[in-house]
């Protein structure tokens, strides 16, 4: 067993209420009273949150990461809060499990995985920043500005700790490959990348001694049989301070919200949007899409808070605009670029429709 602390986010889509809106109140005290019960003698502290129609299980360990046990019991709880579900008959209820039985790692299963190990500072702030209605590139930006943006990030510039930069681990959702990139003398190369969030998504970010900063859960709906299955709605791991970004300079990306993709159907376009906990309910065309920040003080091993980070009246302008995005692109209807190129649409029917009028293209 090692003696580093391991922060486990899992989270999972088991069903809607109503719609694609929220969690209902069951599953969040089923979710509670199963992992306090099966998780005593795994687990160091837990919290049971949600954002959307997401369950997001944040659970401190000393097992290390993609451990068998711990991974058992994120499955075991979000099959038992699939079975209240289902008697209430939520709507997608268990969509995000892919299978009745685990096969040792809850990764490719459907729920998404953000996990990091460490040694605990003397003092350890984390956030952890959750969004719904959106896919695992929605934190591309923010984490270049957190970490390799000094307009966004002073401490680049005058923290004697941060100033040599970072690494950033980039995978290839597609080929599933990943490539790492030295920040600030390779900056120029990560963005040809980053901008391409449909495809490439920041895995993590170290510092330059290797030191784990940031993780993202990468999980991405796979292609089967014609049709997708699997659901984004990424989580993402930020530490904060002393060598780190401050906790305000890992928020301040969310004050100017950028566009992801997402919201209806998983195939629009829209702004993401920062919001407390208690208005994560995506409710316009499902949407938009939107992100909550809960922030913790790890004390050997235990998760002291959450303190609510976008419940702040400074990012009231910030959801004004994207309010007012949100009201442009859903004036375009179903034209580009509100909605996502024909490749890239979670549900789309061109496939039939190229089917039925295949002898009529000349």
């Amino acid at each position: 067993m090692s003696e580093k602390i391991t922060l486990s986010v899992i989270k999972a889509d088991i069903g809607g209420f109503v719609g694609h809106s929220s969690v209902h109140p069951e599953l969040l005290q089923e979710a509670e009273k199963t992992l306090g019960q099966r998780g005593q003698d795994l687990l160091e502290d837990f919290k049971v949150t949600c954002v959307g129609d997401d369950i997001n299980l944040v659970m401190t360990h000393r097992k290390g990461i993609d451990n068998e046990q711990i991974h058992k019991l994120a499955w075991e709880t979000f099959l038992s809060c699939t079975r209240i579900a289902r008697r209430l008959k939520l709507y997608g209820a268990g969509q995000d499990l892919l299978s009745d039985a685990f096969s040792g790692n809850i990764k490719g299963m459907g729920p998404g995985v953000a996990e990091m190990e460490f040694e605990e500072r003397p003092s350890e702030p984390i956030i952890v920043f959750m969004a719904d209605k959106t896919e695992p590139g929605a934190w591309n930006l923010p984490l270049y500005k957190m970490f390799a943006d000094p307009f966004n990030t002073i401490g680049l510039v005058i923290d004697p700790k941060m100033h040599e930069g970072f690494k950033f681990e980039v995978l290839d959702l597609i080929e599933n490959k990943k490539v790492t990139f030295s920040c600030p003398e390779e900056l120029y190369d990560l963005l040809v990348f980053l901008g391409a969030a449909n495809r490439y998504a920041v895995k993590a970010v170290y510092r330059k001694n290797g030191e784990i900063a940031a993780v993202s859960s990468t999980q991405r709906m796979n292609l089967m049989a014609g049709r997708y299955v699997g659901k984004d709605d990424p989580v993402l791991i930020v530490r904060c301070q002393n060598g780190l970004p401050a906790v305000g300079e890992a928020l301040e990306p969310f004050s100017n919200p950028h566009l992801v993709a997402g919201w209806m159907r998983g195939s629009h376009f829209g702004p993401i949007i920062p919001v407390s906990q208690k208005e994560s309910t995506p409710t316009r065309f499902d949407g938009p899409p939107r992100v909550i920040a809960l922030g913790f003080q790890l004390a050997e091993g235990k998760l002291i808070g959450p303190q609510d980070l976008f419940a702040d009246v400074a990012y009231d302008r910030a959801r004004q605009k994207a309010l007012e995005i949100a009201d442009y692109l859903r004036q375009l209807g179903p034209f580009e670029p509100h909605r996502l190129p024909l490749d890239e649409m979670e549900y789309t029917s061109m496939p039939q429709v190229m089917e039925k009028l295949k002898d009529r293209f000349n």
